[in-house]
């Protein structure tokens, strides 16, 4: 019998911008809102960003990731996974200022530097807010950098220092080849979890040949020392998931990846995708690991440890 399929929910991040769909959450009640709702949908870990509630930006203020997670944590008992991603535009320390202060059971760590080409983006909307197409925009000169520095720092501060355990995100293969590194430096303590990310300019393309080679690379690099889960951006997020599951893996849904539901028909919710991926996952022969199988499974430190702070009025 093969392990429960853990589903990740992504709820809001810094690829989409508020011009792109109305249902994107922006406010912290409305990302905590739609992540609650994802949870009862069947989502045991949900992916955080923080936006701007003015404007909806990338946010990394670490008072609005409190709220956040205070208002999900009164209502809800999934995993919460703080980015240290953010965005191409923050320093490592604005990336890391949340996690610090909330010290999470899981964060987000992108193991390497890369171009991360949003700016195909810029002409393909009505922008409502002036950042959002300079935002796009400053994607073809920017390097969204990940250094080994950079990487070694959250691995000491936030794993070894504050108890987080990692979503490894793996952009292409030579990211499997840094997890390998940090495995035999002792930084990363196994199983890891492994985030494919397919699908992003400058990343590994979404592609079912793609999906095998990354999980062919990471059996050869790490053996049994990883799980994986499946993350396509795009349209590809239901089939490549999908086969995700097929090859024994877990999948990650979530507006901050894709925000349609079909063809040409936008996500209503973040809900709404996990439900579907779900009804796949169910169909399939499987069933949803809960919260407290995923803390389990992975290692985590567990819910109480959190540091939430308390709502904005």
């Amino acid at each position: 019998m093969s392990s429960p399929v853990i589903l990740t929910c992504a709820v809001t991040g810094s690829i989409h911008t508020p011009s792109m769909s109305p249902y994107l959450p922006i406010t912290p009640e409305q990302i905590a809102e739609q992540a609650i709702e994802a949870a009862e949908a069947g989502a045991a870990i949900l992916h955080l960003h923080a936006r701007d509630p003015a404007t909806g930006s990338p946010s990394a203020d670490p008072a609005l990731f409190q709220d956040i997670v205070a208002r999900i944590r009164t209502r809800c008992d999934a995993v919460l996974n703080l980015s240290t991603g953010g965005s191409s535009r923050m320093t490592l320390d604005d990336r890391l200022a949340a996690a610090r202060l909330i010290e999470p059971e899981m964060c987000s760590l992108n193991m390497g530097s890369m171009n991360f080409g949003l700016f195909p983006l810029a002409d393909r909307y009505d922008w409502k807010h002036e950042w959002e197409r300079g935002f796009l925009e400053a994607t073809r000169s920017v390097i969204f950098r990940n250094s080994f520095e950079d990487i070694e720092t959250i691995l000491t501060d936030l794993g070894a220092g504050r108890g987080a355990r990692f979503e490894l995100e793996c952009y292409d293969v030579g990211h499997l080849q840094t997890v390998a590194f940090y495995i035999k430096q002792g930084l990363l303590k196994p199983p890891v979890f492994l985030q494919f990310v397919l699908g992003v300019l400058g990343g590994i393309d979404a592609a079912p040949e793609q999906l095998m080679h990354m999980k062919a690379s990471a059996d050869r690099l790490l053996g049994s020392d990883y799980q994986f889960s499946v993350l396509a951006a795009g349209r590809q997020q239901v089939p490549l998931g999908t086969m995700g599951v097929i090859l024994g893996g877990n999948v990650r849904v979530g507006l901050e990846d894709n925000l349609a539901i079909a063809r040409g028909e936008l996500a209503t919710s973040n809900a709404a995708q996990v439900r579907k991926m779900r009804r796949i996952i169910e169909e399939l022969g499987h069933r949803l690991a809960t919260p407290d199988e995923v803390r389990a499974r992975l290692g985590l430190k567990g819910a109480p440890s959190i540091a939430t702070g308390s709502p904005a009025p």
